[in-house]
């Protein structure tokens, strides 16, 4: 999300959840703390405050964005700051919203978790790509979008470590609990929340990784 985040598109993603519970799904929605976040996390670093500490100030800011669109979804004020707080709210309302859960893992691997802990029929990831690239796409302009690769490819092609504010398509330890709970994934372009809705209704979009 942006800074700050974008209202239009926050109600874009509010009305998408709300048409697939309308249709008999549960949605969890994890919410990361984007561009505000890491402009939190440079203030951090340069107050030379630990990788500890700058995660966890970048945990406070998708909280923020989690609690606007839990809001808007139903009302809500308060968000889960836990994997099981959130399923005791899934189980009451079939839709929960939720954001960073502790230091050193980001967003990706909370939903990750999340995924494999409901197991969970379908993991979905906006990003600011159409889907996985054999290479950064923004770096070089030959590579090319996959449209179905397997868990494994997946952990081949994104290796790494977590460090606050990496700015991956999908953190690298996110790839690691998929490689182990094998929850089907799609990656796609999230700057439109109708994707959201083809992604959970069949439609062929982004990267499957199954």
């Amino acid at each position: 999300m942006g800074f700050p985040p974008d209202a239009m598109l926050l109600e874009g993603y509010a009305d998408a959840v709300s048409q697939l519970t309308a249709e008999g799904n549960s949605v969890a929605v994890v919410v990361g703390g984007g561009t505000v976040s890491r402009k939190y996390i440079d203030s951090a670093r340069r107050l030379g405050l630990s990788s500890y500490q700058q995660d966890t100030i970048a945990i406070h800011a998708s909280r923020l964005n989690a609690r606007l669109m839990a809001m808007k979804l139903g009302g809500v004020s308060s968000i889960p700051t836990s994997i099981e707080g959130l399923l005791q709210r899934l189980a009451r309302n079939r839709v929960a919203v939720m954001g960073g859960l502790r230091p050193g893992i980001t967003t990706d691997t909370v939903a990750a978790l999340l995924a494999a802990s409901w197991r969970a029929d379908l993991l979905i990831k906006g990003s600011d790509q159409e889907g996985i690239y054999t290479s950064d796409p923004r770096i070089n302009k030959r590579a090319k979008k996959l449209d179905k690769i397997s868990h494994d490819e997946l952990s081949e092609i994104i290796g790494g470590s977590h460090k606050p504010g990496i700015h991956s398509i999908i953190d690298p330890i996110a790839v690691e609990r998929l490689l182990e709970s094998r929850v089907k994934l799609i990656v796609l372009n999230g700057f439109e929340p109708k994707n959201v809705l083809k992604a959970a209704r069949g439609t062929k979009i982004g990267t499957l990784v199954s």
